[in-house]
């Protein structure tokens, strides 16, 4: 079987199957393979009840003494019984929304049940337990299980029967020979595979997430070498002079720009002075006024009778572009008429927008992927801003720039347009040097003067109650709050903190006072943008939500971030979503929960309190990764890559970085292969 083939194409997978594996984005062969473990579980060896220990999870034999018991709070419905083990403890066990499971607990009923022990009113409970027969307990504590991300319906036996059939039944060569592989001292490509599914040994699970990170950066910086080498061709662009169109729109502003954005929009405008076209990254943390940079140098490609174009990762960071920039336009007196283009507009009204685009009506032109689609004919394109690059991958920024067309869209005349890209990752220069090889680099490291530092703390479950009180507080003040927790739903074998489960939750703890609003990534587009623009607009007070917050929407209004299962992220990605919060003048707070109950876990957390540097916590996170360190730590849609890691995985980069440059013509036709299952992930 071909690896690019569908999922329905394996055996035992129907339609039915198929949609549930479309849920968690496996769409063909090759996406089940790159579907790895988010954990491997051991389980424990069986424990009297005495030996419970509040916050760890545990296995005891247990008999079901009551009928289950089911109460309603809101839509949260809670199932409860109670059992005990030879010792006759009584132990509460209790399920959240699985009313399917009053069937199978009755009296009598005798079995291991498996979950995380806590103490609540002087009673031991084990929250959310599976259960299973003592034999086939017995059997699971001899093997490394692998736990994936599931969604209702799926199962983790259904995706380890899936991977085993494609592991066995298609034709997986290795580009790298043997004589590669050892000096690189990397495993062979099959046995990684594997073991990313079905270790014996955690040291080669190690080994062999190396293998595949270095395959992924692998195929990213020969796709970036191909784009440099084409680039170096080109020389005829848009020359841009200082532009006083700019100098009008930054004394129209009621600050000043920061010393780092005076530098940063130098570099910009020397650059697209001259005759060939630009490529730079403008790099710099939430906050720290990037986009008001990239808006200065449109407003001066449309001061010079040209176009310019930026494209956001979302429909509503897009609106706020599009009102922001023409709020500018306007204030400054000057006569350039912008246009936004996205997915939700209408027929009608996207026929308009084009046409717009196309006549050279529109000068600044805002949009989404909705930009680089069939359709779209830009009149003379100069320059091509994308938000946050790392969203939308090295295709499709090229696609904008007019370096592909592939997607169907199509630039205006012969040159080449400049390009400019913005990213709030804190990548360590030496890292982005290697990740933007195709790019010039300026860094904004300073933070507007009316920003205040966030307030921080590392914080443990006991806190919750607290945390909550002072939510209130705030929202009593007509702030706004957010809540992150690392999962869509809850998962058969891992305890982390759901989206779903807990913002029922919190409207049965706020009651009526308080609004919750829920988000997360496998929303459909127009959902994700309703809750975002009601959240915009204060409809929402608190929005529980996975991290696909760090670049939907800004909003200033928002004061408190709260991070259930911080210890399940990279800091990197921690501070990122911590910058959504205090953007509008009034004091921002971030509170880090911490489940983990280790104290090394809670010393790497705690680099959080110490500085909002990004930078900095950038360095620190990559100094303090080990060789094992390779759970919970993937930084949140950095460069899109499956697998590999930037900061956990700096190694493997560096050593692809390398062998990039020296690959012989006999590997570069066994990796072009490769890269047609491949590829696409990251291309």
């Amino acid at each position: 079987m071909d690896l690019n083939s569908d999922i329905k194409t394996l055996k035992g997978v129907g339609e039915k199957t198929a949609a549930l594996f479309n849920r968690v984005g496996v769409f063909s062969l090759w996406d089940l393979l790159m579907y790895v473990p988010r954990d491997y579980e051991v389980f424990p060896p069986l424990v009297h009840s005495s030996d419970l220990k509040n916050g760890e999870s545990a296995a005891v034999l247990l008999s079901v003494k009551t009928e289950p018991k089911v109460i309603h709070v809101k839509r949260l419905s809670i199932l409860s019984v109670i059992a005990s083990d030879s010792s006759g403890n009584a132990i509460i066990l209790k399920w959240f929304n699985s009313p399917f499971l009053k069937k199978l607990l009755k009296p009598g009923l005798t079995r291991v049940f498996y979950g995380r022990a806590e103490v609540r009113s002087q009673a031991m409970e084990l929250e959310h337990p599976r259960f299973y027969e003592r034999e086939e307990y017995e059997k699971l504590t001899d093997v490394m299980q692998p736990v994936y991300s599931l969604t209702k319906g799926l199962s983790s036996k259904t995706i380890r029967s899936a991977v085993d059939k494609v592991l066995k039944e298609c034709e997986i060569e290795d580009f790298l020979s043997p004589y590669e592989r050892e000096e690189l001292k990397l495993m062979e490509l099959l046995p990684a595979l594997r073991t990313l599914h079905t270790p014996e040994e955690r040291e080669n699970i190690v080994r062999a997430r190396k293998r595949i990170s270095f395959n992924e950066f692998l195929l990213f910086l020969v796709n970036i070498k191909r784009i440099k080498d084409e680039k170096g061709n080109m020389s005829n662009s848009y020359p841009i002079p200082v532009s006083a169109a700019a100098e009008r729109i930054r004394d129209s502003l009621p600050y000043a720009l920061t010393d780092s954005q005076d530098k940063a929009f130098s570099d910009i405008m020397r650059d697209m002075g001259g005759k060939s076209p630009m490529n730079r990254l403008l790099q710099g943390d939430t906050g720290s006024g990037k986009t008001i940079v990239a808006f200065l140098a449109m407003a001066a490609a449309a001061e010079n009778g040209f176009q310019a174009a930026i494209m956001a990762p979302t429909e509503v960071l897009a609106r706020q572009h599009a009102e922001k920039l023409g709020s500018l336009i306007k204030n400054a007196g000057l006569p350039f008429r912008t246009v936004l283009l996205t997915g939700s507009l209408s027929a009608k009204e996207r026929r308009e927008a084009r046409a717009e685009i196309e006549s050279g009506a529109a000068q600044l032109i805002v949009g989404t992927h909705a930009l680089i689609q069939e359709g779209v004919s830009f009149k003379d394109l100069a320059l091509a801003v994308t938000d946050e690059q790392h969203r939308f991958g090295v295709k499709q920024r090229e696609t904008l720039s007019g370096g592909s067309h592939e997607d169907g869209g199509s630039i205006g005349g012969l040159r080449v347009p400049h390009v400019l890209v913005m990213s709030a990752t804190p990548i360590p220069r030496t890292l982005a040097i290697i990740l933007y090889g195709d790019l010039d680099i300026s860094v904004m490291d300073e933070m507007p003067a009316k920003r205040l530092p966030i307030k921080n703390c590392v914080v443990g479950t006991d806190y919750r109650k607290t945390a909550y009180s002072f939510i209130c507080k705030e929202i009593e003040k007509g702030h706004q709050a957010y809540v992150i927790c690392p999962m869509v739903e809850a998962s058969e074998a891992v305890s982390s903190e759901n989206v779903t489960d807990y913002s029922e939750k919190l409207r049965s703890i706020f009651g009526g006072k308080v609004r919750v609003g829920l988000l997360h990534g496998r929303m459909k587009s127009r959902e994700k943008n309703e809750v975002m623009e009601r959240f915009a607009s204060g409809d929402i007070d608190v929005l529980v939500s996975t991290t696909v917050v760090e670049v939907g929407v800004d909003v200033p209004n928002a004061t408190v971030m709260m991070i259930e299962n911080a210890e399940r992220f990279g800091l990197s990605s921690l501070h990122q979503i911590r910058g959504r919060v205090g953007r509008g003048g009034s004091q921002g707070y971030c509170i880090f929960i911490d489940t983990s109950g280790d104290e090394k876990e809670n010393k790497r957390l705690s680099i959080l309190n110490k500085t909002n540097d990004g930078f900095k916590i950038a360095d620190e996170d990559l100094k303090l990764r080990g060789p094992g360190d390779i759970f919970g730590i993937r930084q949140s849609g950095d460069m899109d890559f499956r697998i590999a890691d930037i900061y956990n995985d700096a190694d493997m980069l560096r050593l692809a970085a390398d062998f990039s440059e020296r690959i012989s013509p006999e590997t570069a036709v066994k990796l072009e292969k490769y890269a047609h299952y491949a590829g696409n992930v990251i291309l």
